[in-house]
């Protein structure tokens, strides 16, 4: 009997024990659930946005000229050095001249004799001229003197365009530069004859102090360009970029864009103009061109770890005017340097929560620090979403 006794009470002992060690845990939850979440939030400010894209350009010369010969001919000299700065006008090569010399020469000769032959015509017209006054000749030879005048005139005129054309082949055998620039390596050497027929120009001269930057970009893209464009935004420059990104220090300008879509590829080309006094862009190198899409001189923008999608919804968690939290439906747009652009549903001077949104409910106690980026924001490329 007595070990019974004992035993019940063991057995009460125990179950108050149990009870106590519930009662202890259901405490805790409770506190636990009551107890403030700790978050970072932010506070939003109006600020410039400008909204960009990188695109794959490739570099032109803003002119380029090939050397050609215009005469057939033996190349005796080259006069430049390759590799160079050349001024419009400089002699690249010499072709020899002597044959070319030797027509002039010949074509002088018989522009001397078509002038003397004239000179005889017009004085043997002059002398019948005063003879047919008196009948002393006849109307039939005065008319001979004349068309023979006549004759002589435009022969000599013939004669003359014939010297013209043979000291144009003389001048010729001097290959000059048409436009100032950097001449690539000479394609002949001395002793080639060269041809107007020839498939290979002699060398090759491009303008480089300015440069184009051909890109291609996406007809959609190009719209929304004009119509910000049509807004009265002022014309925003054209970061060029290495082509692993790195800015080079160096903007242009669009000229213009092209009329004609790729029917593969739905692109357009855009051309930009690059001042290049240190010639760093050469023609045939690629490049990212920072193309501005959009400008924005007072906007809300957030980060991208602040915004949570529900069934497509994006949303915010904010904070009222008691300090609790709240989840608020917002729009958004450009995606720019990890920060959206608030299109509405936030205004300036609201604080968002950045970070500790997973442990928020609607209602919920926070205790607020300010919110610090893990890396300084820069200024990247537009991802629209």
């Amino acid at each position: 009997m007595f070990i019974k006794q004992r035993h019940l009470s063991f057995v009460l002992v125990l179950g108050i024990a149990v009870l106590g060690l519930v009662g202890c845990d259901s405490a805790e939850q409770d506190e636990d659930t009551s107890a403030p979440v700790h978050v970072s939030v932010m506070t939003l400010e109006n600020e410039e946005l400008l909204v960009t894209e990188d695109l794959v350009g490739r570099v032109a010369a803003v002119r380029s000229a090939e050397i050609r010969a215009q005469i057939s001919g033996i190349v005796q000299n080259r006069l430049f050095e390759q590799g160079t700065d050349i001024k419009s006008g400089t002699v690249l090569f010499q072709i020899n001249p002597a044959p070319f010399q030797a027509d002039v020469d010949i074509a002088a000769a018989a522009l001397q004799r078509a002038e003397a032959v004239l000179f005889r015509a017009r004085q043997e017209a002059e002398r019948l001229s005063s003879l047919i006054q008196t009948k002393a000749v006849s109307l039939q030879m005065y008319d001979d003197a004349i068309s023979l005048r006549d004759q002589a005139a435009a022969d000599v005129a013939q004669t003359r365009a014939v010297l013209a054309r043979r000291q144009l082949d003389l001048q010729f055998a001097s290959v000059d530069a048409p436009i100032s620039g950097r001449i690539d390596q000479a394609l002949v050497s001395e002793g080639v004859l060269v041809s107007p027929t020839d498939t290979t120009p002699m060398a090759r001269i491009q303008q480089v102090d300015q440069v184009y930057v051909d890109v291609r970009l996406p007809a959609s893209m190009l719209e929304a360009m004009r119509q910000q464009a049509s807004s009265g935004v002022p014309e925003l420059a054209v970061e060029i970029l290495s082509s692993d990104g790195k800015p080079l220090g160096m903007q242009g300008h669009i000229l213009f864009s092209g009329i004609e879509v790729d029917a593969g590829t739905g692109d357009v080309l855009l051309r930009v103009l690059v001042d290049n006094p240190q010639h760093r862009l050469l023609p045939g190198l690629f490049v990212k061109a920072r193309i501005p899409q959009a400008y924005y001189p007072s906007t809300l923008s957030l980060p991208q770890q602040a915004v949570t999608r529900k069934a497509g919804q994006a949303n915010v968690w904010v904070l009222d005017a008691q300090g609790l939290a709240q989840r608020v439906a917002v729009k958004v747009d450009e995606l720019v340097a990890r920060r959206y652009r608030v299109v509405s549903g936030l205004s300036a001077s609201q604080q968002v929560v950045i970070e500790g949104i997973e442990r928020l409910s609607p209602g919920t106690q926070v205790i607020a620090q300010t919110w610090q980026p893990a890396v300084p924001t820069q200024q990247l490329s537009a991802d629209v979403r």
